[in-house]
């Protein structure tokens, strides 16, 4: 260690031990009353008739504390760095954002709780299944918060990567018409079988299949649970509603997203019926897709998503791209509005959604509509009636057929073979908001 006491008119006989017992080099120049205790100093004994052998000056008791004290800080310094560097290695990285939704997230829930809040995963608690896993109602705290409880299929494949997917893409994403996850759990169950599942917030209103395709009660009276049936409006606030989250994916995160899974089931409704996009066990980063199927190609091939409602391009091996989602995007639009599902048994011998609708317009849309428009269902045949008069229930027939031919026309244009051709997102939302604006009897655009 080399020490430095040059020009500091420092006093009194220099030590040899503690830290200037480790010195390799001394500097001393510039102190003319430094003497005896080292070599360099051996011509200038101490003779300082007012001291005994051994002791130091005032000064010589102050260089000595002050060296040791700052010696000892640069150690302390020192140690405290390399164990923050240690710690540091041993701790990965946390994502970009992911403090600040952790924050917003519930503590993490175990197996425990989410059996105790479903009543034990129990059927009357069933409100869906997908492919890969069941999701359940339940009251998760002492505050009573309502909450759907995703359980995984851990036996099927693609399930944990279906899992993984889903908790990277929504604990970095935050957008009105987007479904909230608020905790997931990776856990074992009572057994020790692993367990996972994901909890979401809940939406009272169910999915849009639910309300679009109703399923007969299990009376087996072929009469409906429950008769609940869309407006036009409501519809055209739903379809503004998916466009805008669909937008945000594409378009406003920091990663671009691609959901590869838009189909009516995965529309969750609110109480306001504002419609949220839910699912995102086959969403992909868009640039991360991007980059996989530049190094491998095979890694794209395989349908992305669900017959009926994939692009025509996933069929045939092309990597997820945000054309696929306007594609089904354009579907689900067309569906609807036509009542009719992609997969429905009349679409054969190459015909499909998408021509059906496309050969209809405009003349003969009222062969396509969905029967309750074509009968003023949903609200608008009794608002029909009310206002009086036939010129002006002529008016209001002609201004729904308009508008409904102007909706479907958006749907075919979102739906085109071509990638490339398909209708963008920015002008889907405002041709929409349009149609909702003169459906309203204004100009307005907003909700």
């Amino acid at each position: 260690m080399t020490l430095n006491l040059s020009f500091n008119e420092f006093e009194g006989m220099v030590p040899t031990t503690g830290v200037f017992k480790n010195t390799t080099a001394l500097s001393i120049v510039g102190n003319k009353k430094l003497c005896g205790g080292i070599p360099e100093l051996k011509l200038s004994p101490c003779r300082n008739s007012n001291s005994k052998k051994g002791t130091l000056s005032r000064r010589h008791k102050f260089m000595i504390a002050f060296l040791s004290a700052s010696v000892g800080l640069v150690l302390i310094v020192s140690l405290l760095i390399v164990n923050r560097l240690r710690k540091l290695k041993r701790e990965p990285a946390l994502p970009l954002a992911s403090a600040s939704v952790k924050k917003e997230l519930l503590p993490r829930v175990s197996y425990e709780s989410l059996q105790k809040a479903t009543d034990g995963f129990s059927s009357e608690n069933l409100i869906g299944a997908g492919s890969f896993g069941s999701v359940y109602k339940g009251i998760l705290d002492q505050n009573e918060n309502i909450v759907a409880v995703k359980v995984l299929y851990l036996h099927q494949p693609g399930a944990l990567k279906s899992f993984m997917a889903e908790c990277e893409t929504l604990r970095n994403i935050r957008h009105r018409n987007l479904v909230k996850l608020l905790t997931a759990c990776s856990s074992v169950d009572f057994q020790g079988n692993e367990f996972k599942a994901l909890v979401y917030e809940f939406m009272p209103n169910g999915s849009l299949e639910s309300w679009l395709h109703p399923v007969p009660n299990a009376g087996g009276d072929g009469m409906e649970d429950d008769l609940r049936i869309l407006s036009l409006t409501q519809r055209a606030n739903i379809a503004i509603d998916v466009a805008c989250a669909l937008e945000y994916l594409h378009h406003h995160c920091q990663k671009p997203i691609v959901h590869r899974d838009l189909k009516p089931s995965n529309i969750l409704l609110d109480n306001d019926m504002t419609a949220h996009v839910s699912d995102f066990g086959l969403a992909k980063f868009l640039l991360e897709a991007m980059e996989r199927s530049q190094t491998n190609q095979s890694s794209s091939a395989g349908l992305k998503g669900t017959v009926g409602y994939a692009a025509p391009e996933y069929g045939m091996g092309g990597m997820a791209s945000t054309y696929g989602d306007i594609y089904s995007y354009g579907i689900l639009l067309l569906e609807m509005f036509t009542g009719k599902r992609p997969t429905d048994e009349t679409f054969k011998d190459g015909l499909d959604l998408h021509n059906f609708v496309k050969t209809a317009l405009p003349e003969r849309i009222l062969e396509v509509l969905d029967p309750l428009f074509v009968a003023g269902g949903g609200g608008e045949e009794e608002e029909i009636a009310n206002e009086g008069g036939c010129i002006l229930v002529e008016t209001k027939k002609d201004l729904l057929q308009n508008s409904l031919t102007e909706i479907l026309k958006i749907g075919v244009a979102c739906s085109l073979e071509q990638p490339r051709e398909r209708m963008k997102l920015g002008d889907v939302i405002k041709e929409l908001q349009l149609v909702r604006g003169l459906l309203l009897g204004s100009d307005m655009t907003q909700r």
